[in-house]
């Protein structure tokens, strides 16, 4: 029985939680820009009219949800990598987890962004196209790996319910 995945749920909403939690206190003690989500929002919110690309997307023309819309997707992501990381590693992992897999996960996530959101927002590959490339892929890498240790902290939690 696959059971264990159920636990995506509860350890990729508080993982994401407490990412945005870090992301908030990182801006309020260091000045550093938190993610905002209603860009994915716009992004998703044109799909329906075959639009999956764009020049830039901040010029793209906005969504009136695309806020929320964003924020929901954030949520829902986050759930999805929980799901894969507890499909890999299995009900023995959610048992009793490690922070190896956890840490694994939050770097491979990376991936989405360099290879699929950034070139689709009109970014280029692994933020190529910005003004400051190796700043936007720093950002990227270190809020999945707070990630990865927020799944690792969230499926402790669960774990000892």
């Amino acid at each position: 029985m696959n059971s264990h995945l159920l636990l995506a749920f509860p350890v990729g909403l508080g993982a994401t939680a407490l990412l945005d939690l870090a992301n908030w206190t990182r801006a309020r003690l260091f000045g550093v820009p938190a993610p905002g989500y209603e860009m994915v929002g716009r992004w998703v919110a044109h799909m329906p009219a075959g639009t999956f690309r764009h020049a830039s997307i901040a010029k793209a023309s906005p969504h009136p949800a695309e806020t929320l819309l964003g924020w929901g997707l954030h949520y829902a992501i986050g759930v999805a990598f929980a799901a894969v990381l507890l499909a890999a590693t299995g009900p023995d992992w959610a048992a009793a987890p490690t922070p190896g897999p956890a840490l694994l996960t939050g770097a491979l996530t990376v991936a989405m962004p360099f290879l699929v959101m950034q070139p689709a927002f009109g970014l280029g590959i692994a933020a190529s196209a910005t003004p400051a490339p190796w700043s936007a892929r720093r950002r990227s890498l270190v809020n999945h790996l707070i990630f990865g240790c927020a799944l690792y902290v969230a499926a402790l939690a669960c774990a000892a319910i």
